[in-house]
C-alpha cells in the first residue's frame, strides 16, 4: 500500500474546511475537479459550496454541474405592495 500523496493530503484538508473559502478561482483545474468530485463523495455540496466552484469560471466544472443536472436553490421572492392601488 502506497502512503498518501501531498496533494491527496491537501485535497483532504481542503474539503474539511470548504466551507470557509471564500475563492477558489486560484485553484489549477485538474485539481479544482478532483476537489469538486470529493465534496460530492463527501456529501458536502451547499449551496454556498456550489457558487464557489461556478465563480471559478471553470469550464470544466460548469460542464460536469450541467451533465449531472445540479442547480441552485432559488429561494422565492414573495411580493410585496408597492402602492396602495391593490
Amino acid at each position: 500500500m502506497h502512503p498518501p500523496t501531498l496533494l491527496s493530503l491537501t485535497i483532504d484538508s481542503a474539503l474539511l474546511h470548504i466551507s470557509r473559502f471564500c475563492d477558489l478561482s486560484h485553484i489549477p483545474d485538474p485539481i479544482l475537479i478532483q476537489l469538486f468530485l470529493r465534496t460530492l463523495q463527501a456529501g458536502k455540496l451547499t449551496e454556498k459550496v456550489l457558487k464557489l466552484f461556478v465563480d471559478t469560471g471553470s469550464e470544466e466544472i460548469l460542464a460536469l454541474i450541467h451533465s449531472l443536472n445540479i442547480k441552485p436553490i432559488l429561494t422565492p421572492v414573495l411580493p410585496t405592495r408597492c402602492s396602495e392601488k391593490f
